[in-house]
């Protein structure tokens, strides 16, 4: 397989975890292997890496993480996965999922091994690298779309090296609960994680929050997340910074933009967004529940739920349905037995774009705001 040079990347990160050099903001450069650069972070010393985030509901923004938040971070998932090991990379380095790959196997002092994206992420370059791995130890952190992919009619080859992680670290978005019961039916030791680059990751896990993490709730519902791993704020942006980011009893707590539930024992469930909240003829309608609902069909294998501008009911429900079947007659029988209609009732989308797969970031995120956009031209303001 391809070799990845990670090396620079390294370096550089190391030099900036020992404080010896400025933060460091990487990217994928044009060979896949990723490009650094140094910034200058004015007001944060300690700073040792910019992420910016992935952009998917506005305009990315620069986050600064600190060494200390960063090694708070990394400590707290050895915890929790119960050693340090050796990390497979199969997510792009500029998110914040594949810096925290190579951040965690430098504190660990174990060689992380990256995996070739050069020609996109497919089931036998992920199985490639995991078979080069050597550590007894192995970790990976993917998005539910690569996990699928890899679930979809696995070799022998592939389920064996997925069988072979001592743990799968899977974020970046709600998991479809079938995936999720696919993956460990098949054996994959999945976590979920909750978290965004403003702290420094996943830093809630199955639930339940990493040593030195707390999370509490807004009187909106609003999930508060606080603690050590949090960022020092965004770059250049001190007024974004204010508006995110809340000192409290000498905690300092990042206010997200998703709403959730805290059972007795302390345990996290994410509801959906703040903003996901539709108001379509006057009735307000949770975008999160009807995608939900959605992907509980046969042949569903993910959904997005947005409200488009409508003449008539002010706002109106559009669904983008990613089908299994994704083949022409496959999307012709979804759209002629129109499934979706008796199963959700009054909350059925007014319009449906079913295809083959969702429109993702490269961090294997969807993208929120180009299916937006697409539901919004389909649908014409009806």
């Amino acid at each position: 397989m391809t070799a990845v040079n990670i090396e620079p990347a390294l370096t550089a990160l190391a030099a900036a975890l020992r404080g010896e050099g400025p933060a460091v903001e990487l990217s994928a450069g044009p060979d896949g292997s990723p490009a650094v650069e140094l910034l200058e972070t004015p007001g944060v010393e300690d700073a040792a890496a910019v992420v910016r985030t992935s952009g998917s509901t506005g305009t990315p923004k620069a986050t600064v993480l600190t060494l200390d938040a960063l090694a708070a971070s990394s400590m707290a998932t050895a915890l929790a996965l119960k050693g340090e090991g050796q990390w497979l990379l199969a997510l792009p380095v500029q998110y914040v999922a594949g810096l925290q790959v190579l951040v965690r196997s430098l504190f660990a002092g174990t060689r992380p091994w990256a995996m070739d994206l050069s020609g996109g992420f497919t089931p036998e370059a992920f199985t490639a690298a995991a078979q080069e791995m050597t550590d007894k130890l192995r970790f990976t952190s993917l998005v539910p779309t690569q996990l699928q992919r890899l679930l979809d009619a696995p070799s022998a080859e592939t389920l064996a090296a997925l069988r072979r992680f001592n743990a799968v670290l899977l974020g970046g978005g709600p998991v479809p609960p079938a995936l999720l019961t696919a993956a460990r039916d098949a054996g994959v030791r999945v976590v979920t994680t909750y978290g965004s680059a403003e702290t420094c990751g996943g830093c809630v896990y199955d639930g339940v929050p990493l040593e030195g993490v707390e999370v509490r709730l807004a009187d909106d519902g609003r999930i508060l997340l606080g603690g050590s791993t949090i960022a020092a704020g965004y770059l250049d942006a001190p007024e974004l910074t204010a508006e995110a980011f809340v000192e409290d009893d000498g905690v300092r707590w990042y206010r997200t933009n998703d709403l959730g539930a805290l059972d007795a024992d302390g345990k996290l469930t994410v509801l959906g967004r703040a903003d996901d909240v539709v108001i379509t003829g006057g009735v307000k309608v949770s975008a999160a529940h009807v995608q939900a609902e959605l992907e509980r069909l046969d042949g569903v294998q993910a959904a997005f739920v947005a409200g488009v501008p409508s003449a008539e009911w002010g706002q109106a429900l559009a669904a983008y349905v990613a089908l299994a079947d994704g083949s022409p007659q496959g999307i012709a029988g979804f759209t002629a037995g129109a499934a979706w209609s008796p199963a959700l009732g009054a909350l059925a989308p007014k319009t449906v774009l079913a295809t083959g797969e969702l429109l993702m970031l490269p961090n294997g995120k969807p993208d929120r705001l180009a299916m937006t956009v697409r539901l919004t031209e389909l649908h014409q303001g009806k």
